[in-house]
């Protein structure tokens, strides 16, 4: 890996100064407000974060105007205390435009697809399997092809291509320009964002500008406990962690804004939720105990996993899915497909891909609703949680209708099963699939207490869900249900290192989060490992080490994450500069090593089309047979995880901020 990034970051630099030059010019013309009786108060702050990545340039150029409000409107009937919060966002990122041929309109270029039996490449829409042999002595299956026309070899990029080439295995090429200016792999609904819509994406129809919207209100009672009201577009926080997301999953999340290295506060997309605490206080057991309800009543929202193309996609997925759907639609070029993984092949559209995303609509069914009982007992803080929500990762469900390429449109089955080229009906094993987004039933609880001689705070979460569900090429249709069990153990300890700084402590903090597939399945055939790719079990483990300088004024501080399994990391250092009471300056880089491909069967050797593929890779149509063939795409992305396949998304960053 890489261990300097390169000088053209500079460059960035100059473009944020000319940033920072008009946050200059804007910022005496906003100011804070507050009211003569201090009801009303109004803030907020104007923001421009540039990123540049060693790889491509400039990643990020997004400017932040954020209005939070607050008004207080004291006591109203049976109610006390009642107030309103608001805060609106407004961003636009402008690196769809000052690094439009990696991110905008004329990103993407053609792209050619190995073959690994022959040792050459040919180009998208030319395979092997359209123009020539599918193995040596076979005639070409007239089904095979698809419309050039429609789906041309330009503005794409090889899946995974930042990472690798396809070395042997599965190779995909993906569609990268707005879905506006190219609508190839654009799935309807769900990650098909125009060029506006990724530029500035809280103006949308969910009216995302509105980060909070929300009235809060007391109601007292006479025995001294008291009922807590909220309700409005919020975010409801449930877990004492931070970065993982065991218990607290209430609110989706936008990874689409930087993977998984901003503030969860930030990247929480902000639901319609009715939230209720009746507070007991202290009881003749407890300290304290509370229990509370929260209703998302809002329509369904999954995570934004970044869509194909832009600057962030956790794990890729956004590339594969939108490289998939293309291959449903318009058909596609895959690497290294046919004769046993040896021929790059042309699939026909309405073969193999994601066919649509089935996006729950809005019922009291499709809503989410969470209990808690939270408390102290002796100085340990507790609590017990149970939620019933819709998971807001997706799951590719196989047995999908799809037609068979070995049979010409028209044709009559030439093996006898009466089936006529071009019909569509469900096939077991074939990498066909619609979206989907299933129900999760999850119980699970929290501590925290302080350890007074080792002068430290400890906090465990853990969490045990019922429904997820994972991908499994064992499988007929390709994914299988599992129980999961998370866990995060965390510490916190502000300690004095004299040789740093005599008169301030240092804030050291880890976490050790912990994931288990309770009904893993995973078999090894011929060398080669199928099932669930996701690691049975596997921990990420995190490190912050925090200081403060000039009265507090600058703090440097490093993160490192480590994923065990993918041995992979992050290093994160930054300075932050507190330059007055309103401008603060941060300057960070984030700095990624080890990790590695971590190859996985890619279903070349399922058996979708009996009578034509088992003769190829199966002994016994419909029974598993030999199976030898693994890549790093699709699934490997599973075992490589956040941060190996971020690996190639070294950065440097500076991030002005104005707060008024």
């Amino acid at each position: 890996m890489r261990s300097t990034l390169i000088p053209q970051r500079w460059l960035t630099a100059v473009h944020a100064c000319s940033v920072s030059c008009l946050l200059a010019t804007t910022a005496p013309l906003t100011q804070a407000y507050t009211s003569e009786d201090g009801t009303l108060e109004v803030n907020g702050f104007i923001e421009n974060g540039t990123y540049q990545r060693e790889t491509v340039g400039i990643s990020k150029s997004r400017s932040t105007a954020q209005l939070e409000i607050s008004k207080a409107f004291g006591d109203k009937g049976i109610f006390s205390n009642v107030s309103f919060n608001g805060t609106l966002r407004a961003t636009f990122d402008a690196v769809y435009d000052l690094n439009d041929d990696e991110f905008g309109d004329n990103a993407g270029d053609a792209v050619r697809l190995e073959n690994a039996l022959i040792g050459i490449e040919t180009p998208f829409g030319s395979s092997p399997v359209s123009t020539g042999f599918l193995i040596p002595g076979t005639p070409i299956p007239t089904g095979f092809g698809f419309d050039t026309s429609a789906n041309p070899n330009e503005g794409l990029k090889l899946l995974g291509g930042e990472l690798r080439g396809a070395n042997g295995g599965v190779g995909l090429a993906v569609p990268v320009r707005p879905c506006d200016k190219d609508s190839r792999g654009c799935i309807d609904d769900y990650l098909d964002f125009d060029s506006d819509e990724l530029r500035h994406p809280e103006f949308n129809d969910r009216l995302d500008f509105i980060r909070e919207a929300y009235v809060t209100a007391d109601v007292n009672f006479d025995s001294g406990r008291q009922l807590s009201l909220s309700v409005g577009k919020q975010q409801v926080i449930w877990g004492r962690t931070d970065l993982f997301r065991v218990l607290d999953v209430i609110n989706p999340v936008d990874y689409s804004r930087h993977n998984i290295y901003d503030e969860l506060e930030d990247i929480r997309i902000p639901m319609w939720i009715a939230h209720a605490e009746y507070r007991l206080g202290s009881t003749e057991m407890f300290d304290d105990l509370n229990f509370s309800l929260v209703w998302n009543f809002d329509k369904f929202r999954p995570n934004n996993l970044g869509q194909g193309g832009s600057p962030y996609a956790i794990l890729g997925a956004g590339d594969f899915f939108r490289g998939m759907a293309n291959c449903w639609e318009n058909g596609c070029s895959v690497a290294n497909f046919a004769a046993h993984g040896g021929l790059a092949t042309d699939f026909p559209a309405h073969t193999i891909g994601i066919r649509k995303a089935e996006m729950p609509s809005w019922s009291l069914s499709n809503t989410q609703l969470g209990l808690k009982v939270e408390g102290e007992y002796k100085g340990v803080g507790f609590s017990l949680n149970a939620l019933t929500y819709r998971s807001h990762l997706p799951s590719l469900r196989g047995g999908v209708e799809a037609r068979n390429p070995f049979i010409a449109d028209g044709a009559l089955d030439p093996l006898g099963s009466g089936e006529i080229g071009g019909e569509e009906k469900v096939r077991d094993y074939l990498i066909a699939f619609d979206i989907h987004f299933p129900r999760v039933n999850l119980i699970g609880g929290s501590l925290d207490f302080y350890v007074d001689p080792l002068k430290s705070v400890f906090r465990i979460e853990t969490a045990y869900t019922q429904g997820e569900e994972f991908a499994n090429t064992l499988k007929p249709k390709l994914y299988s249900e599992s129980d999961v069990l998370r866990y995060v153990i965390g510490w916190d300890r502000p300690t004095f290192i004299p040789f740093l700084n005599k008169k301030r402590a240092f804030l050291l903090s880890a976490q050790v989060f912990g994931q288990h597939l309770l009904d893993h399945d995973l078999v090894k055939v011929n060398g080669i490992e199928a099932g669930i790719p996701d690691w049975e079990v596997n921990h990420t483990a995190t490190f912050l080490f925090k200081g403060w300088y000039k009265n507090d004024r600058i703090s440097p501080q490093v993160i490192i994450a480590h994923d065990m399994r993918a041995d992979a990391t992050t290093i994160a250092p930054s300075v932050e500069w507190l330059i007055d009471d309103n401008w603060q300056l941060v300057v960070g880089a984030n700095l990624k090593y080890g990790g590695g491909d971590k190859p996985f069967d890619d279903c070349r050797g399922c058996n979708p089309f009996p009578g034509y593929t088992d003769n190829l890779t199966f002994q016994d149509a419909g029974a598993l047979g030999l199976r030898d063939l693994a890549g790093v795409e699709p699934l490997g992305r599973f075992r490589m995880g956040p941060l190996g396949m971020a690996s190639e998304e070294d950065e440097f960053q500076i991030t002005l901020r104005y707060r008024y």
